[in-house]
């Protein structure tokens, strides 16, 4: 899926050079997603975002081609219903709708956490000054008070360091597999429209009065259809479980040190 435009609420300049850096790293990290695919690697559409001077003429068909598509795709699934979807893809939208759950609540308290930083970076920022004011009145406690002003100064800093990586590093990866699961989902029902399609002519032929020796072509090649899905959605599965793994695993290992760091960096300074 293509990485949101806005990663944390309150940002609003979308020029502003934390909102193109966010935005450039998440979507070289979209490109090389779509480069390990074996599928989408060579898509048509890829290769021209890639090597075309000129993207508004392609732009404007690709709008109309998806146009036509979704009407196409509507009204030939439009009558089709499943009956019962198999218990390993029933497991999968289960796992699904349980992981975005819990990545939403992250997200939630990734934010509460980052909020009640900010607005204690804000104190710290406001409460150094007054010692260092205090320090020129105070000639025989000017540098111990300089020392607390400096001290506060140095983990404001660390706290801004912390504060920046949640926010580009910690958070963007969250959306990304909110956005994952999302497009999983659709996957995942697009695979059940495919089904429904076959049993529906499955029945069709079923239901027909005249002897018939083999099943008809269509059905035939409906069939395959599912099959293919079915094969290329849990080998998407798969690789999206290991990148997940991977990438979670270097997300909260990250998140740790930095953790570390600052609480390292402010223990330092007071003492």
């Amino acid at each position: 899926p293509l990485p949101e435009k806005f990663v944390v609420k309150g940002v609003v300049d979308r020029f502003s050079e934390e909102f193109v850096e966010t935005r450039r790293k998440a979507l070289d990290k979209f490109l090389k997603r779509i480069t390990d695919h074996p599928v989408l690697s060579f898509n048509e559409h890829f290769n021209i975002f890639l090597t075309a001077k000129d993207l508004n003429a392609y732009k404007k068909q690709g709008i109309a081609l998806l146009t036509r598509m979704g009407e196409s795709v509507k009204h030939v699934t439009g009558g089709y219903k499943l009956r019962t979807r198999p218990l390993e893809f029933a497991a999968i939208g289960d796992y699904l709708d349980t992981f975005a759950l819990k990545l939403g609540t992250i997200d939630r308290i990734a934010q509460r956490i980052i909020k009640e930083e900010i607005e204690y970076l804000v104190e710290l920022r406001e409460y150094g000054p007054v010692y260092s004011t205090w320090s020129t009145l105070e000639g025989e406690l000017a540098e111990p008070l300089e020392g607390v002003s400096a001290c506060i100064g140095n983990c404001s800093t660390a706290l801004e360091e912390l504060t920046d990586d949640m926010t580009e590093d910690f958070l963007p990866v969250l959306r990304e597999y909110i956005l994952y699961s999302d497009s999983m989902k659709s996957v995942l029902k697009k695979r059940d429209q495919v089904q429904a399609e076959y049993e529906a002519k499955l029945e069709a032929v079923a239901l027909r009065k005249e002897d018939r020796p083999k099943v008809p072509a269509d059905v035939e090649k409906c069939q395959d259809r599912m099959e293919c899905f079915n094969a290329d959605l849990k080998a998407d599965m798969e690789r999206w479980q290991n990148n997940k793994r991977q990438d979670f695993r270097q997300l909260l290992m990250g998140m740790a040190d930095k953790n570390i760091q600052y609480y390292e960096k402010s223990i330092a300074d007071l003492k």
